[in-house]
């Protein structure tokens, strides 16, 4: 019996571990092959790549969930431009200029995105410990961005890379509160094949336009292999095993495990891309996770 409880214990770790894990390696890759894949190209390649492997896991529920896709159709095309088509778009894009731990870091910021937004949009009621955390969270942002430098923000000197990878931050924030249009019944598994099928004809102009300005990819057995990783691992993979991770443990507390993201990019930045780890990128993150505490009280 105690073996049991303990082998059940590790596969709940493994299951809350592993997702960001896998999101962190989305961002080492495409910031290690951006020599060899173009933004739009990767996402393009990517998605594709997901849809292949995620339809045997999504087919029970296109078939049973078909008329709830077909009366939803302009909310899901309406979410499938923000969450799928532009947001890994925007992310490879800021990754052809700065580090993946700069970008890792603003990811940090999306539940005080998705707070703010909800405010703003949708009526959310913020608390005076919810402002007070999006204030430190975003000066947080502020110091990765402007990367600690008091003189780059005098002149306004903003990392155009980092601007990108925010934007991308802004738009799955939309996304995410958008899934809240969505009843419980249509599952989400089925959604996000539906939706990368609704992204892949949206990314195709942009792909064109992509390859008739020259950016090709340079096809070699790593950058296959990079694609290969992040059409599976990051889209598929660490999406199966965080829906478990909710099941298991619950959406709290799964989603206190994203925080691990930074943590484990910042180890394998250093290891892989010896991205060096400087002063502002701890004051940073140590801001924006202040932040995230702050606004989580009274709640």
């Amino acid at each position: 019996m105690a073996e049991a409880k303990t082998a059940g214990g590790w596969k709940l770790w493994a299951v809350l571990a592993l997702p960001p894990l896998f999101w962190a390696g989305n961002f080492i890759v495409a910031r290690a092959s951006r020599g060899e894949w173009p933004p739009v190209a990767l996402s393009f390649g990517r998605w594709a790549i997901a849809l292949l492997a995620l339809l045997p896991f999504a087919w029970p529920h296109l078939k049973r969930d078909w008329p709830l896709y077909r009366r939803y159709f302009g909310r899901i095309l309406l979410l499938t431009l923000p969450g799928v088509a532009a947001f890994n778009s925007l992310v490879y894009w800021g990754l052809q200029s700065t580090t993946a731990t700069n970008g890792m870091l603003l990811n940090s910021a999306i539940p005080l995105l998705i707070l703010a937004l909800g405010a703003l949009f949708w009526g959310q009621r913020l608390t005076l410990w919810a402002i007070l955390g999006l204030l430190v969270s975003t000066f947080g942002v502020a110091v990765v961005i402007l990367q600690g430098s008091w003189a780059r923000a005098a002149a306004l000197d903003f990392a155009q890379g980092d601007l990108i990878i925010f934007a991308a931050m802004v738009a799955w924030a939309f996304y995410t509160i958008g899934l809240k249009l969505f009843p419980p019944e249509v599952n989400r598994i089925g959604l996000l094949a539906v939706q990368i099928a609704l992204a892949l004809p949206m990314l195709a102009p942009f792909l064109a336009v992509e390859i008739a300005s020259g950016r090709v990819p340079h096809w070699s057995p790593a950058s296959i292999a990079a694609l290969i990783y992040i059409g599976i691992v990051p889209s598929v993979l660490a999406y199966l095993f965080y829906t478990k991770a909710v099941a298991m443990a619950g959406p709290a507390r799964a989603g206190q495990f994203i925080h691990l993201l930074p943590v484990y990019g910042a180890v394998l930045s250093a290891a892989f891309l010896h991205e060096p780890l400087q002063l502002y990128h701890a004051l940073g993150f140590g801001l924006i996770l202040s932040g995230i505490v702050l606004a989580g009280r009274g709640k």
